[in-house]
């Protein structure tokens, strides 16, 4: 099960805290949810359970990007930390 929940707060920023496991088939929709914000971002993964490599990809993509990733599990920062350095990111 995955699942999405939207907080704002009153400093222009809005923070999606991600649950579950995030697969392949939710990577569009994290991604159209990301492109209709006009404010800072932030992703907290507090109670992620799991992940694949589209969904790493995308974390990574995220990061790279300037979107905070909060509370992320240390073998999901791992995995980013490995796909940032394969394609020569900081």
């Amino acid at each position: 099960m995955f699942r999405v929940q939207r907080q704002s707060d009153e400093e222009n920023c809005v923070t999606f805290s991600l649950s579950g496991r995030i697969e392949s088939q939710h990577v569009d929709e994290l991604r159209r949810m990301l492109e209709t914000e006009h404010r800072k971002i932030s992703l907290d993964l507090e109670e992620v359970k799991l992940v694949d490599s589209d969904a790493i990809r995308f974390l990574s993509s995220c990061d790279a990007r300037g979107i905070e990733l909060r509370n992320c599990p240390p073998y999901v920062h791992q995995w980013i930390l490995g796909v940032q350095s394969s394609k020569g990111e900081p």
